[in-house]
Parts: structure tokens; sequence; C-alpha cells
């Protein structure tokens, strides 16, 4: 098992000074300790797949009960993540759905090696007519670097991100054209 990060002590002056201790605007005290309790296997996630949910609105419980009763989905929400815009749910709420909490495969990528090894991450919105928020782009930002953090190294490298289109087998245009896909990749490019 990837032990869970060793809790950081109370800020005090010379953290502040020297910059050791993160600030999350998105990423709440709460869900850093659910996402901490998930018994994470070592090495097991090797991919962050990033998405959106090609909607205008909507949350964690909506895409769950439309992938359990209309998708036929088993496990129900087919991402382990959603981040809401404002429209279903807060804009930049961070929402960990059951595949996360059990650790279980995804249903977010066509194809059942991609999902037992790859973490799913949705933005609601739809982006080949909108730009992901503000908040969603913070939110995503601090999930993804806390999430390469918990689930360690496999192979000696931190968890590759991808935008859905980049690691797809099938042609698919998520996360949409108006996702900022150099900002994904100078962030998150496959040598941090």
């Amino acid at each position: 098992m990837e032990p869970a990060p060793t809790p950081q002590k109370e800020e005090g002056f010379w953290s502040r000074v020297f910059g050791s201790h993160r600030t999350y605007n998105y990423l709440s005290a709460s869900s850093r300790a659910a996402i901490d309790r998930a018994p994470v296997r070592r090495g097991r996630w090797k991919y962050i797949v990033v998405h959106n949910s090609g909607t205008r609105e909507g949350n964690a419980r909506v895409f769950d009960i439309y992938h359990l009763r209309v998708r036929h989905m088993k496990n129900g929400l087919a991402y382990h993540f959603v981040i809401g815009d404002g429209h279903g749910s807060g804009d930049g709420k961070i929402e960990i759905g059951n595949r996360w909490t059990k650790q279980i495969n995804g249903g977010h990528v066509a194809s059942d090696y991609l999902n037992d090894i790859a973490l799913g991450v949705c933005l609601v919105g739809d982006f080949n007519r909108e730009q992901p928020t503000k908040a969603q782009i913070g939110a995503l930002d601090e999930l993804v670097a806390y999430l390469r953090g918990r689930v360690g190294k496999s192979q000696g490298h931190k968890a590759i991100v991808y935008a859905h289109k980049e690691i797809n087998p099938r042609p698919t245009d998520c996360p949409g054209e108006h996702f900022p896909y150099s900002w994904l990749h100078a962030t998150f490019g496959k040598s941090h």
C-alpha cells in the first residue's frame, strides 16, 4: 500500500518565511483527508486523465445516476473526481467519487486496461462551447498535484497527466477545443 502523506504541522513563522506549507484554495482539509483515507495500492495509478462532462451543468450525484441508470455502469459514476462549474455544484468544488474511496477501476476511458490504471477527473462543462472557469483550473491544479503525491511513483515516475483525447484509444474531442492544453502540459508535463 502507498502510505498516506504525513500530516503537516501547523504553519509557523519559519514555514511561512521559507514556504514549506502549501495553501489550498479549493482542496479542503476534509477532501484531503478523504483522499488520504483511501487504501491506495503502491504503483497502481499510472495516469490521471482529465475530462469535461460535455454538459453545461451537473455534479457527481447527477452523473452517478446517469451512469447507473442510462449507461448501466454497475459502479456508477465513471470518474474518480468531479470539479464543479457553479451550475449544479460550486465553482471549483471538488467532489470525490466512490471509485476513489473504494479504489476501483474507472469507467472513463474506452479501455479496460487503462481504466484499471488511470484516475479520471471530470470538469463540469462543455469546453467545445466555453472555457473552464478560473476556479475549475485552480481546483484541477491543486487536485492533480495532490493526487500525484498521494499515489506515489510507478516505475520511478509520478502519475502522467493526459487530456482524455490524448490517451483514449478511440477518437474523442474531450475535454474540448477550449480546454487549456498548453497549461496542462506546462504544469504537469511528463518530465515533472
